[in-house]
């Protein structure tokens, strides 16, 4: 498990991960686990990926989610499974699964989509596979802009992180 990836109660982002990959799964993880990945001294509870919506990875993505038991995270206790419907249309599909968290995302920013992001990845090795992981830098652009209160808070530790790996180099 990379450091800073805290296993929570019932959660294992690890192999939440791993098992995007093994299915091929075409996604760029964003968020808080993106910046852990890097290195930045973050903790997170799920994982925040940014989907291709092509119908091909649309159908293994929701075979993937309903194979850990993806339901809709909701403030009532109605269980919904994912649809490939959901998962092509432009939203935030937000899930609890067997393994944890998981927000799957059609934009982040800026309405910024999979294809919109794909310069802006590095790709990292994990359990054998290789995820793309949106970049430290476009990280920190885009809490810039954010309003989100816990995105601003992260910032400074972002950019701090973001220093030190450009000042190593």
């Amino acid at each position: 498990m990379p450091s800073g990836i805290k296993k929570s109660a019932g959660a294992d982002l690890s192999t939440l991960l791993e098992g995007l990959a093994e299915t091929g799964v075409e996604f760029i993880l964003v968020g808080g686990l993106a910046a852990v990945v890097q290195g930045s001294p973050v903790t997170t509870m799920d994982v925040d990926i940014v989907h291709s919506r092509s119908s091909d990875n649309i159908t293994r993505l929701t075979g993937f989610l309903k194979s850990i038991g993806a339901i809709y995270r909701r403030p009532d206790d109605k269980v919904i499974e994912p649809t490939e419907t959901d998962l092509s249309e432009m939203g935030h599909n937000l899930f609890t699964t067997r393994l944890g968290p998981v927000d799957v995302l059609a934009f982040i920013e800026e309405r910024k989509v999979y294809e919109d992001l794909l310069e802006h990845t590095v790709e990292i090795p994990f359990r054998g596979h290789i995820i793309r992981v949106l970049d430290l830098k476009m990280l920190v652009e885009l809490k810039r802009m954010s309003s989100n209160p816990k995105d601003r808070q992260r910032l400074s530790v972002l950019e701090e992180t973001l220093r030190q790996i450009y000042h190593q180099q």
